[in-house]
């Protein structure tokens, strides 16, 4: 009788579990339609109103003379080059700020006298505008590739070393006390406590340096580049070619999302593990 019961009770919550996860599948699709939804109206509003001259077409172009202008550059290849190369230049200062400033760190987390002589600087550097430092990158390193990385770098690096040494500061102390009292050494307790107790504080600052990147490229771009969608736009800034910045604008948000999304999915398995 107690076996029957049992089965009954296991039954009984697959079943809910099951519901659950229909329920849970539906709010998910619900949501991915609302948002595809909001996305159509809210284009389909500014092709309205371009149309019926609510807004200057000149100015703010619409979603079909975008949509022509791409296929046009498709047919032409150029398109393809300049996204290539921004977001190449994109992901190269991506990487590169986020694994210098955690690299840094680690470092004055594991010396906290080199963090007392840091500290200020540190504080100056992120409250100084890197777009500033453009020229100074310029003269530096040239017109080319290397210094519109190098504006991502210093835009992305900054705010990478303040996020993951305050992460690293806020893990429990108790934690470490306990672990020096059974011998552990400062890199063995930094490698069980601190750094998974600092990993969801770590790819949060991924997802930051996500829009970071993304700014000091295209800044790059405005100030030396001769391809790339950054130029795409200064060009037609230049050219008074609206409907081209706006492409390069809207393409610039398209890439950005999903790199975005692929930190996301980075994260979820990573803390899933």
């Amino acid at each position: 009788m107690s076996k029957l019961l049992k089965q009954f009770q296991v039954v009984g919550e697959n079943e809910e579990h099951r519901q659950y996860l229909r329920q849970l599948r539906r709010e998910y699709w619900l949501i991915k339609f609302s948002q595809l939804t909001l996305l159509l109206l809210l284009l389909g509003l500014w092709e309205v109103a371009s149309s019926l001259h609510w807004i200057n077409p000149l100015l703010f172009s619409s979603p079909k003379k975008i949509f022509l202008l791409f296929l046009e550059m498709i047919s032409t290849g150029e398109i393809y080059r300049h996204a290539i190369i921004t977001i190449l230049e994109t992901i190269v200062g991506f990487l590169l700020g986020t694994i210098l400033g955690t690299l840094v760190a680690i470092l004055i987390w594991f010396s906290p006298f080199l963090s007392k002589v840091l500290d200020p600087y540190i504080v100056v550097l992120n409250g100084l505008p890197k777009v500033a430092l453009g020229p100074l990158f310029i003269v530096a390193f040239g017109g080319g590739y290397i210094a519109i990385i190098t504006m991502a770098i210093a835009i992305s690096i900054i705010v990478t070393i303040i996020v993951v040494y305050s992460s690293f500061q806020e893990v429990d102390e108790n934690y470490l006390k306990l672990a020096r009292s059974f011998g552990a050494t400062k890199r063995q307790s930094f490698s069980k406590i601190v750094w998974p107790a600092s990993l969801s504080s770590i790819i949060a600052t991924l997802k930051v340096n996500v829009g970071l990147a993304w700014v000091g490229v295209i800044v790059g771009e405005f100030l030396v580049s001769k391809a790339g969608l950054g130029y795409l736009m200064i060009y037609g800034f230049q050219v008074f070619n609206l409907t081209l910045v706006m492409l390069s604008l809207l393409l610039i948000g398209l890439f950005a999302t999903i790199m975005y999304q692929g930190v996301s999915y980075i994260e979820r398995r990573i803390l899933r593990r």
